[in-house]
C-alpha cells in the first residue's frame, strides 16, 4: 500500500529552490490573472456601452512609422507587439524547463508532456467534429487547443492552499509544453504570404542577439535594438511576430558560464521582463482582444448558436478534460510512466478541467483564423470567454474540494499520536 501523502512528505519532495520558484510564479500569475480579468471586463463593458463606438475607434487608431510598414492599429500592436514580450517570457520558461527543469528528465516529464499533446489534439478533433459537414469554416480548429497559463495558475493559486507542489509542477509543465506547441501551430498553420527574404534577414539580428547573450552581455542598449529588429523583420516575413519572442527567449542561456548554481542569464531576464509581460503586455492585449459587442441577450444567444462558438466551448470544456486526463491515464496504463506518489487521479481531473481556460493564445488564433473585427471573430471571442469561464468554475469546484481533503490530511497529521509521520486516521 502506498504511504499517503502528508505535508511532511510534500515538502520533502523536490528542492526548496524549485518550490520557492513555483511559489513566486504562482503569486505573479495570480496578480497577472487579476489584471487580465480586469482588462477583459473593462473591454466588454466599454464595447457594449452607449460609448462602444469610441472603443472601436481607439482600437483602430494607427501609430508607427509607415516607411517601415509598421503603421499598425493599437489592437495589432497589442497582438503582434506586446504579446511578443509575453512569448519572450514563454521562451525563457521553456528553455529553463528543458535545461534545468522538469523537461530535462524524460521520465518525470513524460506524463505532463503527453497530457499537453492530448489536451491539444482532442479539442481540435471535437471542434472539427462539431463543424464538419455544416458549411462552417474549419480554419479555427486550433482555437480551443491553447491553455492560458496566467489564468490557469491564477485560479489554482486562488482556490488552493494545501494542494501538493507536484500538482502545480504538473500544471506548469503541461502549460509550457502547450505554449510551445501553440507557437509551432501559429508558425506553421497561420502564416500567410511568407516572405523568405525578410525571414532570412531576421536570422541576422537573432544570431547577433544569441551571440551576445552567450557571451553573457546584458547591456540593454545592445540587446534591445537587436530584439526589436528581429521582431520587425519577422513581422514583415509573414510569420506571426510572436514567434520572434520565443526564438529570442530560446537563445538566452540558462546555466552560468562555469556551470555552477545561482541565477543564470535566463532567470535574470525573466525576473526583469515578466513584470512587464504580466502587468502591461497581457492585460493590454486582453483589453483590445476581448472587446466584443455582444448585442444583449439576443446577440449572446445568436453567438452561442454559431457552430464555431459551440465547437470552441466543447473543445475547451470537454476536449481539454478528456484529452489531458485520458492521455495521461492511457500513458500511465501502458508504459512505465507513473503519476507522482503525492497525487491522486482526482487531482489530475481537476487540472484537466482547469486546462480548459484558453484565453490569450485562443483569442490570438481566433484573430489569425477569421480576421480581427469580423462577425465570426466576435462569435469566436464569445465562445472563448464562455468556455474559459465555464472551465474555470468547474475546475474551481473540483480543486476546492481536493484542497479541503489535503487540509484534512494536514489536520490528521497534526493529531498523529504515534509520531510516525502518517496520520492514524486517513481517508483519501
Amino acid at each position: 500500500m502506498n504511504v499517503p501523502p502528508t505535508p511532511r512528505r510534500l515538502l520533502s519532495r523536490g528542492s526548496w529552490p524549485e518550490a520557492r520558484r513555483i511559489g513566486v510564479l504562482l503569486r505573479a500569475e495570480t496578480f497577472g490573472g487579476a489584471l487580465l480579468l480586469l482588462g477583459t471586463v473593462i473591454a466588454l463593458v466599454w464595447a457594449n456601452s452607449p460609448a462602444g463606438d469610441s472603443y472601436q475607434r481607439l482600437a483602430e487608431v494607427r501609430v508607427g512609422p509607415s516607411a517601415l510598414h509598421l503603421d499598425l492599429t493599437l489592437s495589432t500592436w497589442a497582438a503582434d507587439g506586446l504579446l511578443a514580450i509575453f512569448f519572450f517570457v514563454v521562451g525563457l520558461e521553456l528553455k529553463r524547463e528543458f535545461v534545468a527543469g522538469d523537461l530535462r528528465d524524460p521520465a518525470r516529464a513524460a506524463l505532463p508532456v503527453v497530457a499537453a499533446i492530448g489536451g491539444m489534439a482532442v479539442p481540435a478533433l471535437l471542434f472539427v467534429a462539431v463543424n464538419a459537414g455544416g458549411g462552417s469554416d474549419l480554419r479555427g480548429w486550433a482555437i480551443p487547443t491553447a491553455t492560458d497559463i496566467a489564468f490557469a495558475l491564477a485560479v489554482l493559486a486562488v482556490v488552493s492552499s494545501n494542494l501538493p507542489t507536484a500538482l502545480r509542477t504538473f500544471l506548469l509543465t503541461l502549460a509550457v509544453v502547450d505554449d510551445l506547441l501553440a507557437v509551432t501551430i501559429i508558425a506553421i498553420f497561420y502564416t500567410s504570404d511568407l516572405q523568405v527574404g525578410y525571414l532570412a534577414a531576421a536570422m541576422v539580428p537573432l544570431g547577433l542577439f544569441a551571440l551576445a547573450v552567450q557571451k553573457r552581455i546584458r547591456s540593454w542598449w545592445l540587446l534591445l535594438p537587436l530584439a526589436v529588429t528581429t521582431w520587425a523583420l519577422m513581422h514583415e516575413s509573414g510569420v506571426h511576430a510572436t514567434v520572434a519572442g520565443v526564438l529570442l527567449g530560446f537563445a538566452v542561456p540558462v546555466l552560468r558560464r562555469d556551470g555552477s548554481g545561482g541565477i543564470g542569464l535566463a532567470e535574470h531576464f525573466e525576473h526583469r521582463v515578466r513584470p512587464i509581460s504580466t502587468i502591461i503586455a497581457v492585460p493590454v492585449f486582453a483589453f483590445f482582444a476581448a472587446g466584443v459587442t455582444v448585442g444583449g441577450l439576443s446577440g449572446l444567444s445568436e453567438a452561442l448558436r454559431d457552430p464555431i462558438a459551440i465547437g470552441i466551448v466543447v473543445g475547451l470544456v470537454v476536449g481539454k478534460t478528456v484529452g489531458v486526463l485520458g492521455t495521461t491515464a492511457l500513458f500511465a496504463r501502458f508504459t512505465r510512466a507513473r503519476l507522482d506518489d503525492d497525487l491522486a487521479w482526482t487531482d489530475v481531473f481537476g487540472v484537466a478541467v482547469l486546462a480548459g481556460i484558453g484565453f490569450t493564445v485562443s483569442l490570438l488564433i481566433g484573430d489569425l483564423a477569421y480576421g480581427a473585427g469580423s462577425d465570426r471573430d466576435d462569435h469566436v471571442k464569445v465562445g472563448v470567454l464562455a468556455g474559459s469561464l465555464l472551465a474555470a468554475i468547474l475546475a474551481s469546484i473540483i480543486l476546492r474540494s481536493r484542497d479541503r481533503v489535503y487540509s484534512r490530511i494536514a489536520g490528521q497529521e497534526a493529531a498523529d499520536d504515534d509520531g510516525d509521520g502518517v496520520p492514524d486516521v486517513y481517508q483519501r
